[in-house]
């Protein structure tokens, strides 16, 4: 009897053990290193809700998206400070930097204002290696695309609703998150990013924080006045648990950084030393289904306001004598 326990005891755990659930996500770019864990086309295996109908990220087909005129330049508070609170910035196997929640963003359609509580960068592969002399190559690594053109990166500032404490409390409305996502093309060097690029070289294993003093969010991201021209749409978490209540809005205008900036955050590694180096850390484009993509009143207006002042101009030099 007491064998047949034993038995029993060692296939409930195998059981157990090869239980979908009970896997790990990763990313494609892992599956050499750890062939057991789930990749993105598997991440359904580990959390249902990335097999739903509103999954991000995804392509936006231009000839496709809806003219919405709410869509309004976006009200940015406490993007332009520092904060009081130290920014922590983390490998936790992806990445991390945790805010102070202070900064919040409304209007431009929001159903409400969001805080800002952390931003993540997703990538594909920089190579200082230059094959035509002038020509830098990079394999391009952002989640959403525009008429299935890629970006080098792309960030992340996630928000959650301003009545909630955290994300865990967040994912219990249909609403509760919103993310701001942004381009980043490869071009000249950007010394903003200076502070966070000098820290990542503590956290370059998983499981090694950081702290940095704060900066100006409003520093990280386009000048204020190219900030009107944007895509709307809902969709989910771009990684596990795919969480299906965020309200994505992604800016037309990039962020630039250099080769070698970009290069900075492909040195650091999905687990420990000696494990593969964090490359391609982003999910592939996710079916659109019944869902629109609107688009910003600013891409709309702004040209036919500069086609009326140019119409008021000639009326003018027509009619003088």
């Amino acid at each position: 009897f007491a064998q047949l326990f034993i038995h029993l005891i060692l296939n409930m755990l195998l059981l157990f053990l090869s239980f979908p659930g009970g896997s790990h996500w990763c990313y494609q770019s892992q599956k050499c290193e750890h062939p057991e864990c789930e990749d993105p086309h598997q991440w359904h295996l580990t959390d249902v809700t990335c097999k739903g109908d509103r999954q991000s990220p995804i392509n936006i087909v231009t000839r496709n998206v809806v003219y919405d005129k709410s869509l309004k330049p976006l009200t940015f508070e406490g993007y332009d400070g520092k904060g009081s609170s130290k920014w922590m910035v983390e490998n936790n196997g992806h990445t991390k930097v945790t805010l102070d929640a202070t900064p919040k963003v409304g209007g431009g359609g929001l159903p409400r204002k969001y805080k800002a509580v952390e931003f993540h960068l997703h990538w594909g592969v920089p190579s200082m290696q230059q094959a035509t002399p002038g020509v830098q190559q990079y394999t391009p690594g952002s989640e959403h695309s525009i008429d299935g053109e890629k970006y080098a990166m792309e960030l992340h500032l996630v928000h959650i609703r301003e009545d909630v404490r955290d994300v865990t409390e967040a994912k219990k409305y249909p609403d509760g998150l919103a993310v701001l996502a942004f381009f980043i093309k490869v071009d000249e060097e950007n010394k903003n990013y200076a502070t966070l690029l000098n820290e990542l070289e503590n956290i370059k294993y998983k499981g090694q924080t950081a702290q940095i003093d704060p900066l100006p969010l409003s520093s990280l991201l386009p000048p204020k006045e190219d900030l009107g021209r944007y895509y709307r749409y809902e969709g989910s978490l771009t990684t596990p648990d795919c969480y299906e209540g965020v309200i994505w809005t992604i800016f037309e205008k990039p962020v630039e950084l250099s080769l070698a900036q970009l290069a900075r955050f492909a040195a650091l590694h999905f687990d420990g030393e000696n494990s593969t180096q964090m490359t391609e850390n982003f999910r592939p484009a996710q079916p659109l289904h019944k869902r629109k993509v609107s688009w910003s009143s600013a891409s709309i207006l702004l040209p036919t306001a500069q086609l009326l002042a140019l119409l008021l101009v000639l009326t003018y030099i027509l009619s003088s004598p």
